[in-house]
């Protein structure tokens, strides 16, 4: 009797996180039919709501993550650089996570023309900057801007809050290995990981992209910075 081949535990992991991926996404737009249906008749159903679609846009945006780091291993990452408008990028963001915004009370600040336009893969480039902005919806006291403009033929694309800033050990992992990376603790740094990946996936005429984080910035908080050549 022939052997059976041996099992590759990372695609079935794979597998087993893009179905995942797709039921979370069912589950999320649930989620927004119920709470747009409760904000009125109900609003503490409302707001429980509102952390429920945080925690599983989290979790959604995980599993993206999951599925990029995959790929990327295997040299199958998908890149499609196509122009798109920046404007578009970031109403989408904001759309996707209305529900939450409403009911914390955020403020969001914009700095984008509408007319702005840059060469990038948007749904890798969208993740990303979910990824960021959710976190800076966690951590900032009421306010966030989004900014993006040219410098020097590059776009920059900036979130900042006026939350308490990244904590000292999350600067220190910007320039991490993964290999380096804690997984034991609660903040692995698998995001920064991932935006890292993603932005330096994007090059024009030898440069490359990259993110810069710091705090203080306009708010005194947490400043992230995606550069795109």
């Amino acid at each position: 009797m022939d052997r059976d081949p041996q099992i590759d535990f990372s695609t079935v992991l794979a597998s087993a996180v893009h179905d995942m991926k797709n039921s979370l996404c069912m589950l999320i737009q649930s989620i927004e039919h119920l709470g747009q249906n409760c904000a009125q008749h109900d609003p503490e159903q409302a707001t429980e709501l509102a952390s429920l679609h945080y925690e599983a846009s989290r979790l959604n945006t995980n599993l993206l993550q999951l599925l990029s780091l995959y790929r990327a291993e295997k040299h199958q990452l998908p890149l499609t650089i196509e122009e798109n408008f920046v404007a578009d990028l970031v109403e989408e963001m904001l759309a996707k996570n209305e529900l939450y915004i409403e009911k914390k009370g955020l403020t969001i600040e914009l700095e984008v023309d509408d007319d702005l336009c840059w060469f990038f893969d948007l749904d890798l480039i969208g993740n990303l900057l979910n990824d960021i902005f959710i976190n800076a919806m966690r951590y900032s006291k009421n306010l966030i801007k989004i900014s993006a403009a040219i410098y020097n033929d590059q776009l920059e694309i900036c979130i900042e809050d006026n939350g308490n800033g990244y904590p000292p050990e999350m600067l220190q992992l910007i320039d991490m290995p993964m290999q380096e990376l804690n997984l034991s603790t609660g903040r692995t740094g698998l995001g920064l990981f991932f935006a890292r990946m993603i932005a330096s996936a994007h090059t024009n005429n030898k440069n490359t992209g990259r993110i810069e984080l710091k705090n203080g910035g306009k708010y005194n908080g947490s400043v992230f910075k995606l550069i795109l050549p």
